[in-house]
């Protein structure tokens, strides 16, 4: 008889990959563990090999294959190789009939696809040397099976797909001296991939007045998907990472746990793990964390106090919205580590710090570059580096240190001017705001980075009796004029009467032809800045003037931005195709859409700021082009309760603002009358619980702008 190298029961096929609804996937299909039409299946790589004294490897070969298709534990459907089904088929619950050709005929495979290229069973065999080895196969009609006797001996057709279950197969295999050996054995096709589960990245809560608080595992979870089962018989629970217990978190019953509890022992950072577990009994989990806090001071008041402070400007400013963390533990006190953010008064307040604990507070803030940051800085900064005017507070010359190098270069005006321009989002070697400790004296304040000042503050032994106050100075870099907007409750400064002009020859354009633009600044300034929009033309070359360089320049897209300081009338050609024919007084104007449209008269001209405009001249009369309605991005975007939107309005009067959710609800109003300039409107949105993206609309009589932003709750 054939010497067959039969398998030990049962053979496991364990399956990763996703599903594929193409297959077994029809209203008659039914999966009792997952209550779905779609049997999920994996591959079943069903083979045997054997060889023979008398026909060596010409064998032939043949199989049933048993298959509960119901999930019942019982095979009810057999498939022979003798008497195969035909494509897109199998005759199910045909095991008790003759030659197994009865039963209900049943579809697969639900790809769309011809009929000839639909899968089909079938049987293929290849020889090495004096062994056979013989492998169910699905093929099509279009490409089908040929045996090594039609001059084929290399394995084809595709690894069947079987529904996951416990199934059998018996093979038959005959030499040419009319022997026939059989081998039988069960195989189980299952799912062995774990759930994928995603954590929400850190929560923060605090103690109730029970001196506790339950979370929940759907707390802590972002999403979690399978690929056999449905989301909604995913079954997830939580313990914490402390707890070293293996595997799925249950209960004594069995039941998942789906909650775990914090008490004031747990103040500070706890690690949680989140666990997924599929009806397989597949599991797997992601690990985050929970910052517990007791904001109100629920826990026992002997063993807490308060530690608070102030972050202010050095013109008594508080800093809203700012990020300040204290981080510490002592003995017997395990490590915690809480985060708050700064109210409108720049105020933080930490009302559960343990007592004799020792502790570092940190405050951060890196959102709006651009707030306080403008040419007339880099004027300062310059005026400082060549010692005409130097810098009167060392917070001054921290702030003009925009690379934090540790010194005031002609570097940092560089780096600045990239901001201003629009050239960098964010400045590369720097933070937006620096904090140093208020309680410090600078040895040196002429120069305040002779040492390392402190941009921390350390508590040691934190005592009972009076909280402890940890008051900053904040420092914005860049501004060095102390024209921050620090907070939701302040508002720019009205800008001075006085217009800065750049003179322009008019001329009519013609679309596709090429033109050389000459701005020449029609007075001399200590500096200026502005945007050019340039949507109606094609920037070919920037011939920068006698007095001005490439680095006073940004080129964008459809923009050129513009910062000069010196004390020499600003110049620059331009090259352009148009774009569109007509006047170029139509077709250009000034904007403040990246780099704010502003000028800075000398003291000897009155000093303050101006606006920017163009003086069109056609040899006969002058027409002047202001800048027009703009509305600008909100800062800081996104943003967790509060927020400012700017806007320019080239007439006085009133503006109206109206925020609204996706759906176009209106969810906030305001309006306010306004001076000529520009304007801004503090809003705060606290309890809005429908989404993450809004809009907002700024309207005057005249015109209306819309704009998109992000509130994160």
């Amino acid at each position: 008889d054939p010497a067959v190298q039969c398998p030990t029961s049962p053979v496991e096929y364990c399956d990763v990959t996703p599903n594929d609804g193409q297959l077994w996937n029809e209203s008659y299909w039914w999966d009792n563990v997952q209550s779905n039409h779609d049997l999920c299946e994996g591959e079943a790589d069903l083979s045997i090999t054997a060889q023979d004294a008398c026909s060596g490897a010409q064998l032939d070969f043949r199989y049933l294959l048993f298959l509960d298709l119901d999930g019942d534990q019982t095979m009810e459907t057999v498939v022979s190789s003798s008497n195969l089904p035909g494509a897109n088929n199998v005759q199910y619950n045909n095991i008790n009939t003759t030659n197994y050709t009865g039963g209900q005929p049943r579809a697969f495979d639900q790809r769309p696809v011809p009929n000839n290229q639909k899968y089909r069973f079938g049987l293929d065999w290849v020889s090495t040397g004096n062994s056979t080895t013989a492998k169910v196969r699905f093929d099509q009609i279009q490409s089908p099976i040929l045996l090594p006797a039609q001059g084929n001996n290399v394995m084809q057709g595709v690894i069947p797909q079987l529904p996951y279950g416990t199934h059998k197969i018996k093979w038959y295999i005959s030499d040419g001296c009319g022997n026939e050996s059989t081998c039988e054995y069960t195989f189980v096709v299952k799912d062995c991939k774990k759930p994928t589960v995603v954590c929400i990245n850190g929560l923060s809560v605090n103690i109730m007045p029970t001196s506790m608080v339950t979370l929940w595992a759907s707390d802590f979870l972002q999403y979690t998907e399978d690929n056999c089962t449905p989301v909604d018989q995913l079954k997830i629970a939580v313990r914490k990472s402390a707890d070293l217990t293996p595997g799925f978190p249950v209960d004594a019953a069995g039941n998942p746990l789906a909650s775990v509890i914090f008490t004031c022992a747990d103040l500070g950072t706890q690690q949680v793990k989140l666990w997924s577990i599929d009806k397989a009994g597949n599991a797997d989990y992601c690990e985050t964390y929970v910052i517990v806090q007791d904001n109100a001071s629920n826990c026992l008041p002997s063993s807490i106090t308060k530690v608070a402070g102030d972050l202010i400007t050095e013109n008594i400013s508080g800093v809203d919205n700012a990020s300040v963390n204290i981080v510490g533990n002592g003995a017997g006190i395990p490590w915690f580590n809480f985060f708050c953010k700064t109210n409108q008064d720049g105020n933080y307040v930490f009302n559960a710090i343990p007592l004799s604990s020792n502790s570092t507070i940190t405050p951060y803030k890196d959102d709006n570059p651009m707030n306080g940051v403008s040419t007339y800085d880099l004027v300062l900064i310059s005026k400082h580096i060549l010692g005409i005017q130097p810098l009167d507070s060392p917070y001054k010359m921290i702030a003009a240190d925009a690379n934090n190098s540790g010194s005031i270069t002609s570097f940092d005006i560089i780096e600045l001017r990239k901001l201003i321009l629009g050239i960098y989002n964010n400045l590369p070697f720097n933070t937006s705001w620096r904090f140093v400790d208020k309680s410090y004296t600078f040895p040196n304040p002429a120069n305040p980075f002779s040492s390392t000042f402190p941009e921390k503050r350390y508590i040691v032994n934190l005592g009972a009796g009076n909280n402890f106050n940890g008051d900053f100075v904040s420092i914005k870099v860049g501004d060095v004029n102390n024209s921050v907007i620090s907070n939701a409750q302040e508002v720019a400064e009205t800008r001075s009467t006085g217009t800065y002009l750049f003179d322009i020859e008019n001329q009519v354009v013609v679309e596709g032809k090429t033109y050389e633009i000459h701005l020449k600044g029609a007075q001399a300034a200590e500096g200026c800045q502005f945007t050019l929009p340039l949507d109606q033309f094609e920037l070919l070359e920037l011939i920068p003037g006698a007095n001005m360089q490439a680095g006073h320049f940004g080129i964008h897209t459809n923009d050129l931005t513009v910062s000069y300081n010196g004390e020499e009338k600003a110049e620059f050609t331009m090259r352009v195709r148009a774009k569109k024919s007509g006047q170029l007084s139509d077709l250009i104007q000034v904007s403040s859409r990246i780099t704010r449209a502003e000028a800075y008269p000398t003291s000897e001209q009155g000093g303050g700021v101006w606006d920017v405009a163009l003086r069109f001249w056609d040899g006969k009369e002058s027409q002047v082009r202001g800048q027009g309605f703009e509305l600008y991005q909100n800062q800081p975007n996104p943003f967790t309760d509060r927020t400012q939107i700017r806007f320019f309005n080239p007439e006085p009067g009133m503006v109206n603002l109206q925020i609204m959710d996706q759906e176009g609800r209106v969810v906030l109003r305001q309006n306010g009358n306004f001076e000529k300039g520009f304007g801004q409107f503090a809003v705060v949105m606290p309890g809005i619980a429908i989404g993450n993206t809004y809009y907002y609309k700024v309207s005057t009589g005249a015109a209306s702008l819309v704009k998109k932003m992000v509130y994160i709750r």
